[in-house]
């Protein structure tokens, strides 16, 4: 490989040719500002913050996008580079709405901490300035265009979702971000993965705020209010509170969660296992009676609405199992609401989710096993931080708490969802046992673990070569059912999720500055904190789960069961794009 010797405000550095600047800043450990640049996604130049002087260039050059040169001398923070920068923060400001005091991204708002870095407070450039209605047509997320600066990550980040419903429209300085035609997100082909959300550097993109339904429901002495978290919510909540990525704080979520007055918190890892004793089933079932395959999971909404725009003829593909949101809500209110004898409309159901997308799988049809919704309310991971933040609790200094019984309960298996591969893995565990009717011991399925987008494999189960996919993120999701589609592939499961890396990358999980995301693999070391869980526990098969097995005995009338299949089960659309 052709290195290239250069200088970072004189400190000498070697990369390869055809590195930028910003990449050779990085390696010398210089940190240059940048809105718009998204490692390998968006390296456009166009906010024009990343300014630098380099030795050759006539003025100053972006660094996000100029390439180094032989000899090169680059100046980060000179004079004439920090007046250019803060000139570039006032006419951001000029057209921007600058209600931080209110603004979900105030104190993590990327504009927010460099006008603070730059010593800018108001513009000094009044004019013409836009004033856009807010876009509320969606049940996950808001729209807010008086607060974009037009770093075009959202319509990169959902280009690289496959989907591309959001672009620039109109020029000069009426140009916005928004949908062909301008009409509502709600009328476009929007997945509702939430990704967009994940990487807007400001307050132009939010979900939805669920939290004062939940308050309300709180202080409602009519209403038994329960909660469950998902299995990734324990390796990214503490995030939100200083801790180091990755950190597992299932314990302290737990107390938290007690603290701010649920009547009882479950764990979706229940839900987990559920789903995957159903689907582990279903799959069975579609082998022995040469039934429609590959089987597609169904847990990622996202990932299901994906299905069901782009690629309608191929639902009957997808598992009618529910997610294990909806599973363990629908539990919730039938088993256990009989179990403790509370009627199921007096039961306010919540979950906290990685998943903007959930907010939108909570009103689909076919998820209310009682004869009321299955789950009320979705909140994000970001949403539970500031529940637990206005409560006042003082997070890490939290004892370590366990979730309540019976729906607290959970395997190995349903722990390791959150991660892309976790499903296949936790589904062949099972499978495996139940084709070959013994307890296998081997049940590290390592070929369809880490984060690439797409991972095949070839299991051997009772004599049978099972051929099995992953994929994760839309481009992936896309490219795995052209293949399915045209015949090309002979995959027995395939396992999707709509965010890149799985629910540990999910759109409603904590947000981290660009820098963080380009520098560090989340999906990689939150994912980890998963696994490790899965090694350290005793039961790590879903269909071992003690409650698993007395919810089919008292409740389900045994496995692939008449009354699993209505509480369980859903069915899918095929929608208009």
């Amino acid at each position: 490989m052709e290195m290239v010797n250069c200088k970072i405000n004189g400190i000498a550095v070697s990369v390869p040719k055809g590195s930028s600047i910003l990449e050779a800043a990085r390696k010398a450990g210089v940190e240059i500002p940048t809105l718009c640049y998204m490692k390998k996604i968006n390296e456009i130049g166009a906010c024009r913050i990343c300014v630098v002087e380099a030795t050759g260039a006539r003025g100053l050059v972006t660094a996000c996008v100029y390439p180094v040169s032989e000899g090169m001398e680059v100046k980060t923070n000179t004079a004439k580079v920090q007046k250019a920068r803060k000139t570039t923060l006032e006419l951001m400001l000029s057209t921007h709405d600058k209600k931080c005091l209110s603004c979900s991204r105030s104190t993590n708002c990327e504009l927010q901490k460099l006008c603070r870095e730059y010593g800018v407070e108001e513009s000094s450039f009044e004019g013409y300035k836009p004033h856009y209605e807010l876009d509320t047509s969606t049940p996950h997320l808001i729209r807010d265009n008086n607060k974009c600066i037009l770093c075009r990550r959202c319509v990169a980040v959902c280009r690289e979702q496959y989907v591309s419903v959001i672009g620039p429209n109109d020029r000069g300085m009426d140009t916005s971000i928004g949908t062909a035609f301008k009409v509502n997100l709600s009328e476009v082909p929007c997945i509702s993965c939430g990704q967009c959300v994940a990487v807007c550097p400001t307050g132009a993109l939010v979900e939805k705020d669920d939290t004062d339904k939940v308050w309300a429901a709180l202080a409602d002495p009519t209403k038994y209010v329960v909660v469950q978290t998902a299995p990734s919510i324990r390796a990214t909540l503490g995030e939100c509170f200083g801790l180091p990525i990755g950190t597992n704080v299932e314990g302290k979520m737990v107390a938290a969660l007690r603290r701010l007055g649920f009547d009882k918190v479950f764990d979706t890892n229940f839900g987990a296992d559920l789903t995957i004793v159903e689907e582990a089933n279903e799959l069975v079932e579609r082998i022995k009676n040469n039934g429609v395959l590959p089987m597609i999971t169904s847990c990622s909404p996202g990932w299901v609405k994906f299905c069901e725009y782009y690629y309608p003829d191929m639902i009957p593909h997808l598992s009618t199992c529910k997610s294990p949101q909806q599973m363990v809500g629908a539990v919730i209110k039938t088993y256990y609401a009989e179990k403790v004898g509370i009627d199921p409309k007096d039961i306010f159901s919540v979950s906290v989710m990685p998943c903007t997308a959930k907010k939108f799988e909570i009103g689909r049809d076919h998820q209310n096993a009682s004869g009321y919704p299955d789950v009320d309310v979705a909140l994000t991971t970001r949403e539970l931080a500031r529940m637990i933040e206005r409560a006042g609790l003082k997070f890490t200094a939290l004892p370590d708490e366990e979730f309540d019984s019976p729906l607290g309960e959970d395997t190995g298996a349903a722990v390791i969802f959150g991660a892309t591969g976790g499903v296949m893995e936790a589904a062949l565990r099972t499978a495996n046992d139940w084709l070959t009717g013994k307890d296998n011991l081997d049940i590290d399925f390592h070929a369809v673990r880490g984060t690439d987008a797409i991972k095949e494999a070839t299991v051997e189960i009772n004599g049978m070569n099972v051929k099995v996919a992953v994929a994760s993120g839309g481009v992936a999701a896309n490219e795995v059912m052209k293949k399915m589609q045209s015949g090309e592939a002979d995959w027995t499961f395939v396992e999707i999720m709509g965010c890149p890396g799985g629910c540990v990358n999910g759109g409603g999980q904590p947000i981290q500055p660009q820098y963080v995301r380009d520098t560090v693999d989340l999906k990689a070391v939150r994912a980890k904190a998963l696994y490790d869980q899965d090694a350290a526990m005793t039961l790590r098969k879903s269909h071992e789960s003690p409650v698993i097995k007395t919810l089919y005995s008292e409740w389900f009338d045994g496995f692939g069961g008449h009354k699993a299949h209505h509480d369980l089960h859903t069915g899918y659309v095929a929608r208009k794009k």
